[in-house]
This record gives structure tokens, C-alpha cells and sequence, in this order.
């Protein structure tokens, strides 16, 4: 049965980015949610309204947090890098991290705060490893663009760019546990390599994973 959307609320499912919409789907009914990086709360709304879930978030964009508010959602101006530590530990059932983990300072951090104040994290981030992003840096010899790699090296707010290679070993060095991982195109086409690290490497434009401490 389709969910009827209230009048003037905006914020569709089916319109949401792709790995939002898979992220909505890893979070339990009536869970405690924290949404880093929450834009303007299409998330927490419908996790809201379809799930039930205590969703709240933080945004550092003041325009996007604004919208998230006028529109009635519980969404704070923050910084991921330096507000999280105002979390008490375990406070959440899952923190999300939707491509924003190669814009922050300290992505290390980041992450280790993410697991001290949430049960489970949940991190989408863009594939610089991706085939077109290495043909494009080797044939023209400059900063490559795709649909997901969408700005000028010049206007990027990208600052810490890696590759599903590069997640695996972070998570390894930290200690943390991939419960789940999945590689995706823009399109939302699931790459089915989840066995084989390379290929997804490869072929995924972007990749989500769902991490626990050890």
C-alpha cells in the first residue's frame, strides 16, 4: 500500500539519492537515529514516517538546515568533525554518514566517534576507485568528474578521497567489523561482487557499509 504524503511535505521515497534509500532500508522500526551530514532531512523524515524511528541530524550547511526546519524536521547546525563528542557513548542505535566522509577533516575520528555514540554505523561514500575516474585521470591527466564526482577539483568540498580498498583497510586497522557491504552504481544497480573487493573496486561507483566494534 503507497504511503500517503501529507499536504506540502515534499520528501519521496522514491526520490530520494540511492543510497539513502538503501541506508532507510538497513535501519530497524523505531530505532534511535543520527543523520551526520543530514542536508535537508529527506532522510530523517522518511524513517520518520515510514519507520517510526526517534531521527535526528546535523548539517554544517545553515541553508540546508533551515529547509530541514521549516519543513519541521529536528536538524541542527553542526560540525561532523568536532560536535560529536557532545554525544554521550551509545546514545543512538545507528549513525549515518552519507557521502560526507571524504569531506571531513578527520575522517578517522569521525568514524571512531560514530561507533562510540551509536550501536552500529552506517557510511555511503563515492568510489575513487571506479574505472571511469582511473581512464579519465590517465587519458587526460587531470582531476577526473563523474555523475558522483559531480564538481571542479577547485570547487570540491572533497578534501580526503578514497576507495573501497582503502575503507576495508581503515576498518581493519581500527578494529571495527563490516556486518554488511554492498557496491552500487548512480543508477542504484547493486554490483554483485560483494565477494570479491577488487572487481567491486572496480565497477562500483560508490559503496555503503553498515560497521560494529569488534
Amino acid at each position: 500500500m503507497d504511503v500517503v504524503q501529507p499536504e506540502g511535505v515534499r520528501y519521496v521515497a522514491k526520490n530520494m539519492r540511492v543510497d539513502l534509500r538503501l541506508i532507510a532500508e538497513m535501519i530497524a522500526p523505531g530505532s534511535r537515529v543520527l543523520d551526520i551530514g543530514s542536508g535537508d532531512g529527506s532522510l530523517i523524515d522518511h524513517l520518520y514516517r515510514t519507520k517510526g524511528c526517534d531521527a535526528r541530524g546535523i548539517e554544517i550547511d545553515m541553508a540546508e538546515v533551515t529547509r530541514a526546519v521549516v519543513h519541521g524536521l529536528p536538524v541542527m547546525h553542526g560540525d561532523a568533525d568536532h560536535d560529536l563528542a557532545q554525544y554521550p557513548d551509545g546514545a543512538f542505535d545507528y549513525v549515518v554518514l552519507s557521502r560526507t566522509l571524504q569531506a571531513v577533516e578527520r575522517p578517522r575520528e569521525v568514524l571512531r566517534q560514530m561507533l562510540r555514540i551509536g550501536r552500529s554505523a552506517l557510511v555511503s561514500f563515492p568510489n575513487f576507485g571506479h574505472w571511469l575516474l582511473r581512464w579519465q585521470l590517465l587519458w587526460t591527466g587531470r582531476m577526473p568528474m563523474t555523475s558522483v564526482w559531480a564538481k571542479a577539483w577547485h570547487e570540491t568540498p572533497n578534501i580526503h578521497p578514497c576507495t573501497i580498498r582503502d575503507f576495508f583497510a581503515l576498518c581493519e586497522e581500527e578494529g571495527y567489523t563490516v556486518e554488511k557491504w554492498l557496491a552500487i552504481d548512480e543508477a542504484g544497480q547493486k554490483a554483485p561482487w560483494t565477494r570479491a573487493v577488487g572487481m567491486a573496486n572496480m565497477f562500483g561507483e560508490q559503496a555503503l557499509f553498515q560497521l560494529k566494534r569488534i
